[in-house]
């Protein structure tokens, strides 16, 4: 963890205004694509893979922008009060006010999810062109549907409908998971996997075949659904779902320096 104390960035209009934790590493190369770093679900951006992708960005000489969605980090807001809109909202938000010109979008599991969200939503704004490629590690995406609701007992569906959420254990924190029926429903506005996905730019998947979060099955539908656009898929036989093994972060380092490279 960085001991400098993040940057600052408001998102939103009352009553959904909150201020969100952002550090930007200023590039070194007038031409090269930045990075922009979406983290997954419960994570934040100062965890391993993030801190290791801004000593890479510093050596490299990119740019890196990393921050934590509302309810995340030392971001404002409650876990509970997170749905995908709020915080697909705060990454288009800050990719537009703190970066410039094409950046490369990594995101990790749920971060992922929203960065292919971005680069869709940006495409429709017709500002596809800030978006030089994707990395998507171990990608959740439709998680809230196709990861969570799809999986969970009946008791567990009961209460996110009855009661307005559902905790379990989590295997990162010491606090328990929290999904909401908010979160759910929402997350039913964002799927991709109902048809083909055109992201406009290269995207590469890296994808732990020992994941218990992601299914490297899973990784290999998207993959599938990626029509148009190069896309490449790395399976880690012995990967988890972090992927932050020093082996897995050179895979992760590399695949960075090609795709700057090349753009």
């Amino acid at each position: 963890m960085s001991n400098e104390e993040p940057s600052a960035f408001t998102v939103g209009t009352p009553p959904n205004r909150r201020r969100i934790a952002f550090r930007r590493r200023r590039p070194a190369r007038a031409k090269a694509p930045g990075l922009v770093w979406l983290c997954g679900y419960r994570s934040d951006m100062d965890s391993t893979k993030a801190s290791a992708l801004d000593a890479e960005a510093a050596r490299l000489g990119l740019g890196f922008l990393r921050f934590d969605y509302s309810g995340h980090g030392r971001s404002e807001g409650t876990l509970e009060d997170g749905t995908i809109s709020l915080w697909l909202e705060e990454a288009l938000a800050i990719i537009r006010a703190e970066s410039k010109g094409p950046q490369i979008l990594l995101g990790s599991s749920m971060g992922g999810w929203l960065a292919l969200l971005a680069a869709r939503a940006l495409q429709q704004a017709r500002e596809g062109g800030r978006v030089a490629g994707l990395i998507l590690i171990a990608p959740a995406v439709d998680f809230t549907e196709a990861l969570l609701w799809e999986r969970l007992p009946e008791d567990a569906r009961r209460a996110i409908m009855e009661e307005g959420a559902w905790r379990r254990r989590s295997a990162y924190s010491d606090e328990p998971d929290v999904f909401t029926r908010a979160l759910i429903e929402d997350g039913r506005k964002h799927l991709l996997f109902g048809g083909m996905i055109r992201t406009g730019c290269p995207t590469v998947v890296l994808q732990g075949m020992r994941d218990e979060d992601v299914p490297y099955a899973h990784a290999l539908a998207l993959v599938q659904r990626l029509g148009g656009d190069p896309a490449t898929l790395t399976l880690i036989k012995d990967g988890d779902h972090r992927l932050s093994r020093p082996q897995d972060l050179e895979l992760l380092f590399a695949a960075v320096e090609r795709m700057a490279e090349a753009g």
